[in-house]
């Protein structure tokens, strides 16, 4: 064999061996690409890790902004459950009202109305009692402390009832902070009872829209058998 036909030989192994080697590069390409994964130095920003909402907001403090009015707890939806934040709550100035309770009600309605602060927002907060709702007094034969809306209880959102359920058990003019509250519709319905339970506060989106119906109580003449079922 000359030495020009072995060098031929050799020079044929080493190419074959240098084609493997760059067909297993190619190969290691293809399924780096295959899995979506592409080499790189540079750090990829993905974003920050998701947060929960803190549910947790400084009180108001009396006499913010010359605000006029009288502490209280209203419950705000946060992270799916109520939660208490302490408000000074104006007087409504634009209704002359002899009733107390219906005062009252309705102050902590219209504050429970008002979308949450951008503070309270950050924090998560949220309410889901619909504008325009109304307190009215009671009418003749309901319960003492009866409170009249201007729609049905049991139309509201599940969430918003619970809202003013709790809110409005915490307010010792309605319920002497800590009673049921009864509630009615504009009509003529009888009222009924609503207690903030610790099941109402976990998950106000399950609270039965249809209270305890109240009946008065009887009057000192004997004549409490009222008509109405």
């Amino acid at each position: 064999m000359t030495r020009m036909t072995r060098a031929r030989r050799a020079l044929g192994v080493h190419g074959a061996r240098g084609a493997l080697g760059v067909l297993g590069g190619v190969a290691a390409l293809l399924v780096l690409s295959g899995c979506g994964i592409r080499a790189t130095t540079v750090p990829v920003d993905v974003g920050a890790a998701p947060s929960r909402v803190s549910c947790d907001t400084p009180a108001q403090a009396a006499g913010e902004s010359g605000v006029q009015g009288f502490r209280a707890t209203l419950e705000l939806v946060c992270g799916s459950q109520l939660v208490g934040v302490d408000r000074v709550v104006p007087v409504p100035e634009k209704r002359v009202v002899r009733d107390p309770v219906v005062l009252v009600a309705q102050a902590l309605l219209e504050a429970l109305e008002k979308a949450p602060s951008g503070e309270e927002r950050d924090a998560g907060f949220t309410t889901g009692v619909p504008n325009g709702l109304t307190a009215g007094p009671a009418r003749p034969g309901d319960p003492a402390g009866t409170v009249r809306l201007s729609r049905k209880p049991e139309d509201l959102p599940p969430v918003a009832l619970a809202q003013l359920v709790c809110t409005l058990s915490a307010s010792d003019a309605v319920s002497a902070g800590s009673g049921p509250v009864v509630l009615g519709g504009p009509d003529a319905d009888p009222p009924r009872a609503w207690e903030c339970t610790d099941a109402v506060r976990s998950r106000p989106e399950s609270v039965p829209t249809l209270g305890e119906l109240v009946r008065p109580s009887a009057s000192p003449s004997g004549s409490g058998s009222g008509s109405g079922s």
